[in-house]
């Protein structure tokens, strides 16, 4: 079956290998974005009569009630992504990731399907040992994750929904984000060799980008069984502490060193182990592993380098 897709921020990262996928698996997808990041990551798309792109604010809420005629399911990825960016910019933050989100649920018939983004960040600090399914309390520890978790309760409110509470995202995009714990890592790795670690010791789960789009597909294609609730999307043998991802990472790149710092702290405090096994106990699992993840950012960033005002 296929859909009429309207995909906000479907320009960025996620957006960049997801809408693409969509278009060849039939759907029609048009993509409200601002372009905030001057990107061209859809410039391939533009030949597939089924895409159209719309430059604008994901808060206007005239242009989204234009853009929702005709819309049969929704995939909202405007927002301004991680806690660094929010605590920048915690008044844009609000009114996009809070505001915006509320105020597009409104405006949506009952009818209209919607698949989400959320973090699992929502976690905070967990348990020592104990895995965060689901079921578990969430206590988010940053305006980001506040912000996610508030959306969450909303969209599941409203109903004929899907959140997918995803881990933290790697791998290479045509609108590509360095600033992400793996891809920051590797980067680090290829181009200087080195990372300083805070607080080595807390862990995360982590997902290949392409899996990311692979979980949003299975959602469309089984959403009468997953609707309305919230899912984990990480991969399940990736809950690793900064240390361990950084000695993953030296086995693609021995020179790779990783000093731990005797001083300072990290100002994201999440630390928590995630259970996947709802998700894969649809019939989803993941098909991209960390290693391979790696594999691909260490060729990636044989080509692009995060600097803008060196001269090497």
């Amino acid at each position: 079956m296929t859909h009429n897709i309207l995909v906000t921020g479907g320009a960025g990262y996620l957006g960049s290998i997801m809408v693409p996928e969509l278009l060849a698996a039939g759907h029609k997808v048009t993509v409200l974005d601002n372009f905030m990041f001057k990107q061209n990551s859809l410039a391939h798309c533009c030949a597939n009569p089924n895409f159209d792109v719309v430059k604008g604010d994901a808060r206007d809420q005239a242009l989204l009630k234009k853009l929702l005629a005709g819309t049969d399911v929704v995939i909202p990825l405007a927002a301004l992504v991680g806690a660094p960016l929010c605590n920048q910019d915690p008044i844009g933050a609000t009114s996009l990731n809070l505001d915006g989100q509320i105020n597009l649920f409104k405006l949506l018939s009952k009818e209209q399907r919607v698949l989400m983004p959320i973090t699992n960040s929502g976690y905070g600090i967990g348990e020592a040992g104990k895995e965060c399914t689901e079921e578990t309390p969430l206590r988010p520890i940053s305006l980001y994750g506040v912000h996610k978790v508030e959306v969450e309760k909303a969209l599941l409110d409203r109903g004929n929904a899907i959140s997918f509470r995803l881990a933290t995202v790697f791998g290479m995009a045509p609108r590509m984000r360095i600033d992400l714990l793996v891809n920051d890592f590797v980067h680090r790795a290829v181009n200087d060799r080195a990372v300083v670690l805070f607080e080595g010791h807390f862990i995360r789960n982590y997902i290949h980008i392409r899996d990311v789009t692979r979980a949003f597909m299975h959602g469309l294609d089984n959403f009468e069984t997953m609707r309305n609730q919230a899912y984990n999307v990480g991969l399940s043998d990736a809950n690793l502490s900064k240390i361990q991802l950084a000695e993953r990472i030296r086995r693609h790149v021995p020179e790779f060193v990783a000093v731990e710092a005797p001083i300072g702290e990290d100002m994201d405090k999440r630390d928590y182990i995630v259970s996947n096994a709802k998700i894969e106990g649809t019939g989803w699992h993941p098909a991209h592993s960390l290693d391979d993840g790696i594999k691909e950012l260490v060729k990636g960033f044989r080509m692009i380098r995060n600097a803008v005002y060196g001269n090497v």
